[in-house]
């Protein structure tokens, strides 16, 4: 069963949503788009087996060619994410469709930092499909070590410990590649004070995913 996908830019700015498909999956009909303040775009027959991730890019310059340079969640210049590169920090909005047991499951990350405040809001579905909401100004409380700046100098995201650091720990690999192994950081639980509802570290299931029954509707809302 199809579903549809709205997205609404509340931001002050120009937001380029970037959508990556997971392997083995039905793509979405877009990797990449331009959202205007105060827009919005609907897709609709996105497959009711689609998994993916979904992210804002902000600070953005288009270029010729279908090039864009954002200074956050970049695609390696592309209005068209495809399978670029993609820099974070960068919210992640993720979605596996049709999943075990007849449900969507879904959530919002900051596993790769954080960019710009995101709203999952489904509807369509059976009554009881939880809103998620991660709207926290995350970048003006963010500690001096994980701030990303932009050329000019300005704030444009906040790192996560394993983006700014890059050790197995943080990381949750290697050795640390386990639940039982990665625990929260203190700065994953900075992360999951800001937005309790979103994932903070790669092992923070037991808050950060929420389900619904298969067959509905989503709407991603940036700046809730």
């Amino acid at each position: 069963m199809a579903a549809t996908f709205v997205f609404r830019n509340n931001c002050k700015e120009t937001i380029y949503p970037g959508v990556q498909t997971n392997p083995g999956r039905p793509a979405f009909p877009t990797t990449g788009f331009q959202l205007q303040p105060g827009a919005e775009a609907q897709y609709r027959g996105v497959a009711g087996t689609w998994a993916g991730r979904i992210w804002p890019r902000h600070r953005c310059s288009p270029g010729g060619g279908g090039g864009l340079s954002c200074a956050s969640g970049d695609c390696a210049g592309r209005l068209e994410c495809g399978g670029a590169g993609h820099q974070p920090p960068r919210t992640l909005a993720e979605f596996t469709l049709g999943g075990s047991g007849g449900n969507d499951f879904y959530d919002i990350s900051n596993v790769d930092g954080f960019n710009v405040p995101i709203q999952i809001l489904p509807f369509g579905q059976a009554p009881g499909c939880a809103t998620v909401t991660c709207a926290a100004n995350i970048n003006a409380a963010c500690p001096p070590e994980l701030v990303a700046r932009a050329a000019d100098g300005s704030t444009v995201g906040c790192r996560s410990a394993c983006g700014a650091f890059n050790t197995d720990e943080l990381c949750c690999r290697g050795e640390y590649g386990s639940p039982d192994r990665c625990r929260p950081s203190s700065y994953s639980q900075f992360f999951k004070a800001q937005c309790p509802q979103a994932y903070s570290y790669a092992f923070d299931d037991g808050s950060g995913t929420f389900t619904c029954a298969s067959g509905g509707n989503y709407q991603i809302l940036f700046c809730p």
